[in-house]
């Protein structure tokens, strides 16, 4: 069986270890545990790798945020991805930091990612891990809040928080959305 896992974030120095770039940071921390590393292709950076019988692609859009859509799309169709075999993994303001929800479907919530690949897909039917950001942000510092770094004290955790993502991505490749979904969605 053959899984879609898509991080999402910007690329760019100005970018990385961002709150908005945890897509990115889960991305690279599954492809250091199947040991495998990203190449450059068609609109992504693509690793590909193995876990319990199973093949997962993961990639990372190189078309900034709010065309991740596109990216998703192409690999979908590309490689033969069916819908139920797509993980899309983003921040999300609305969740307090660490904390980690799957989902098989929704909107967008003003996510801008979310939107484009909604808008690419023609529907909201796709799973989604949510990697809650917090949102201790000055009113109208939203943008800032999004794109900075965490505070030494959120990166503490981190790490431990991004090992989490990375189960429970590996047990919705081996196990199902909704086995993984009872197993972490509550923790």
């Amino acid at each position: 069986m053959k899984y879609l896992i898509a991080g999402l974030g910007n690329i760019g120095p100005e970018y990385v270890h961002t709150r908005h770039n945890i897509g990115f940071d889960v991305a690279d921390a599954l492809a250091a545990s199947l040991e495998c590393s990203f190449a450059s292709d068609k609109k992504v950076w693509i690793a590909e790798g193995r876990h319990k019988g199973r093949s997962l692609s993961i990639i990372k859009p190189t078309t900034y945020m709010n065309l991740s859509g596109d990216a998703v799309r192409f690999w979908m169709q590309s490689l033969k991805i069916p819908r139920e075999n797509l993980l899309i993994v983003t921040d999300d303001l609305a969740l307090p930091f660490g904390k980690l929800r799957l989902r098989p479907a929704g909107g967008a919530a003003g996510h801008n990612g979310l939107t484009s690949i909604i808008e690419c897909l023609g529907n909201e039917q796709f799973a989604r891990l949510r990697f809650g950001i917090g949102n201790d942000y000055p009113k109208g510092r939203q943008v800032d809040y999004v794109l900075g770094h965490w505070t030494s004290e959120e990166a503490t955790g981190l790490q431990e928080r991004i090992q989490v993502a990375v189960d429970i991505i590996k047990c919705f490749s081996t196990q199902g959305l909704q086995a993984a979904m009872n197993t972490y969605n509550n923790k």
